[in-house]
């Protein structure tokens, strides 16, 4: 069975949080995109992020919208390729308005730092050596 994973993400300013992630290098359906809201291709056919309005996320649920600046709900974990990916889509995260919330971790087998993006969501990236994985079972 193939899986597909979209998460939902209030903002502040629609064309605001789609500038930030932009320039992280992220594209954008724009079937599944309109004035509302925007869909963010973390990975083709497999992880989306939609960018919803406030208003349009508050529609969808019967209590209040989480205020990401002041306190948070969830942390976007994301695996990525290299340990080299983890650096640079910090750094491209920081020079587009986000800032990141604890130093970069090196733990040999495992790299890790995360950023928070100009909403206040919390984004949490991983590199691991798969190969050391295998060698500790």
């Amino acid at each position: 069975m193939s899986k597909q994973v979209i998460f939902n993400l209030p903002v502040k300013d629609l064309e605001k949080s789609k500038a930030f992630f932009a320039s992280l290098g992220f594209g954008f359906n724009p079937q599944m995109s309109g004035e509302h809201a925007a869909n963010v291709i973390i990975e083709e056919g497999r992880i989306s992020a939609m960018l919803m309005t406030e208003d349009f996320f508050r529609s969808l649920i019967d209590k209040p919208v989480v205020q990401a600046k002041e306190a948070n709900e969830v942390i976007v974990c994301l695996v990525l390729d290299n340990r080299d990916e983890v650096a640079s889509l910090v750094e491209k995260a920081v020079a587009a308005g986000g800032r990141t919330p604890h130093p970069l971790e090196d733990h040999g087998f495992m790299v890790t730092q995360g950023f928070e993006d100009i909403d206040g969501h919390l984004w949490n990236l991983v590199w691991m050596n798969r190969s050391s994985e295998l060698t500790q079972s």
